[in-house]
């Protein structure tokens, strides 16, 4: 089940919350982008996780200290949820954003964004090959026009300027990577609360980042003399707003709004991305990029659609919706 719209909420506030995880979660693409101007990749990535991580990991025990109620007090976090927690936390976080940290430095942000718009037609291919289950025709046809798209941002087009195959490589492995976890996490054992559970795998996924920066040599390459301050800012930014405010709209919006209203997330992030790469990176605009964002993210529309009714949930799947835990676009964004 999806959570009840709780009585006598103001649509304006829905409206507001929403309109921070459309903004927000958009934005980091951008803020990514700047980061890795100056800073090392994984690196910057393993920060944003850490350092989020910790926080929310502490105000959770700060609460349980404070507040004598026994549902305040901080759950035991067993071995089982630290297993569960790295391997989801490597998969979305190792595999799904540090790759996409990785292709920014070859690709342009917006471009990055709408590839992992695609995350939900490798959901719905994964889940009909565990299941053995034929997708609706809508649904078929949704993963035919995603990996149309995909196609067209790296064929070779006369007239059109070429998109760095490699960077648009790491994104589909990253988007492979998070449909996968996203799978994972699904049967996974967790803590009951779903910020205990995202701040472990926030803290597992950044520590498996730092140790993926150090194996491919980025201590020996950093210089924190060279670190912009525009690229630290923008890693403050992650962990600020990308991480713990937009997180905490989204957690609220399960609440109080449709789980369908919810999800259009998944379609608006890569329309502002691709808006701000283009107001503030410059990033072009082209006839290639139009079509592909245009294929890949109907795509979505058209896969949703097709769906059965209970089981519309486009990027984030229905039992960790359920559970509160939103960590698959709040850790990924």
């Amino acid at each position: 089940m999806a959570y009840p719209r709780a009585e006598g909420t103001a649509p304006v506030v829905v409206a507001g919350n929403l309109l921070i995880v459309y903004v927000l979660w958009g934005s980091t693409y951008l803020a990514i982008r700047l980061a890795v101007e100056t800073l090392p990749p994984f690196y910057s990535a393993a920060s944003r996780y850490l350092i989020a991580g910790a926080l929310m990991a502490g105000f959770l025990w700060l609460r349980g200290r404070l507040n004598r109620s026994p549902s305040a007090r901080l759950e035991p976090m067993r071995k089982e949820h630290w297993r569960s927690a790295a391997i989801i936390g490597g998969l979305l976080l190792l595999g799904g954003n540090g790759l996409v940290v990785q292709s920014e430095q070859y690709i342009d942000s917006g471009i990055a964004a709408v590839l992992v718009a695609a995350v939900p037609i490798w959901l719905n291919l994964f889940e009909a090959v565990i299941t053995r289950r034929r997708p609706p025709l809508l649904v078929i046809g949704g993963v035919v026009a995603g990996f149309v798209g995909v196609l067209v941002l790296i064929a070779p087009i006369r007239g059109l300027a070429a998109i760095n195959p490699f960077g648009v490589g790491l994104v589909v492995i990253a988007a492979i990577c998070w449909a996968s976890g996203s799978l994972y996490s699904r049967h996974a054992p967790m803590p009951r609360s779903g910020l205990l559970g995202t701040g472990m795998e926030m803290l597992a996924g950044g520590a498996l980042l730092a140790v993926a920066g150090t194996v491919t040599g980025e201590f020996s390459r950093t210089n924190p003399a060279h670190f912009s301050t525009t690229s630290l800012l923008a890693v403050a930014y992650l962990v600020v707003f990308g991480s713990l405010v937009a997180f905490s709209a989204y957690t609220w919006l399960l609440q109080h709004a449709p789980v369908s209203t919810v999800a259009t997330y998944a379609y608006v992030n890569p329309i502002v991305a691709v808006g701000l790469g283009a107001f503030f990176l410059h990033e072009p605009i082209t006839p290639r990029t139009l079509v592909a964002s245009a294929l890949i993210i109907g795509a979505v529309v058209a896969m949703v659609s097709g769906r059965r009714r209970d089981e519309r949930v486009p990027a984030v799947d229905r039992d960790r919706l359920e559970r509160g835990e939103g960590v698959d676009r709040a850790a990924a964004d």
